[in-house]
């Protein structure tokens, strides 16, 4: 079968389009595997869908499921825009809902779903922590320095409150942002949902104005906004490398 590996801000992805939608849990973990694979931190299939330009089933790399992913939906609509399976400005099917982005060259903007809001803001270890959901949940708290980012922290509420856990800081009226992401387990290089949580957390809070530029782990640019209160998501994506292989 024929694969694509993309990147999207530090995030990577191995894609492909089939028409049979199975659990594909244990060819997410094969194929994600840095070792014995290809490595991504998760796979994208696409598949046919009657109203939508097609529809998504997402895996995080350790074969679990996935409703959103920010740079996954960035990722996969320039795929399906260059390989024919879809125009520059779609909509797709994920399990959080529909999603609309426009393929712009190698920039991709998204339009994200509506933002969750899971609780009041709430004091734990010493920091104020935000709460929502933007196609996944997320925690985040804001500090000065991201360099005092806090790993068993992270782990800890991530495990308590089941959600991605993000340290964010803003600087010049731009946003840093430090991931630990569910499913992953470890911090990665970006996390759009994430950033586009922390931007929100930012803006509701009067930390931020409706426009922000944000840089991820990965040190690459990206752009956040909100437009008659819809989220919008900003960047470039890559396509890595296409390649056949053997499955089992």
């Amino acid at each position: 079968m024929k694969i694509s590996k993309y990147n999207a801000s530090g995030n990577d992805f191995v894609i492909f389009h089939t028409f049979k939608e199975k659990d594909r849990s244990a060819l997410a973990v094969k194929l994600c595997d840095r070792q014995k694979g290809i490595g991504a931190d998760g796979l994208i299939v696409l598949l046919p869908n009657d109203k939508y330009d097609f529809k998504w089933q997402f895996y995080n790399n350790d074969g679990s499921e996935a409703a959103m992913c920010g740079n996954g939906t960035r990722a996969c609509a320039h795929y399906a825009n260059k390989n024919g399976l879809a125009p520059e400005k779609m909509s797709f099917l994920t399990g959080f809902g529909v999603i609309s982005s426009f393929v712009q060259g190698d920039v991709v903007e998204t339009l994200l779903g509506e933002t969750i809001k899971l609780s009041e803001p709430f004091e734990e270890a010493g920091k104020l922590w935000y709460f929502y959901d933007t196609g996944v949940p997320h925690l985040v708290t804001f500090m000065d320095k991201l360099d005092s980012f806090d790993l068993k922290l992270a782990s800890k509420m991530r495990q308590k409150y089941n959600a991605n856990v993000n340290f964010a800081s803003i600087k010049k009226e731009a946003l840093h942002v430090r991931t630990y992401e569910r499913g992953v387990e470890a911090e990665t290089l970006a996390c759009g949902t994430g950033m586009a949580a922390c931007f929100y957390s930012a803006n509701k809070s009067n930390q931020l104005g409706n426009f922000t530029k944000v840089y991820p782990t990965s040190g690459e640019e990206l752009e956040l906004r909100i437009e008659n209160n819809n989220l919008y998501f900003k960047g470039k994506v890559s396509k890595v490398f296409d390649a056949v292989i053997d499955i089992d």
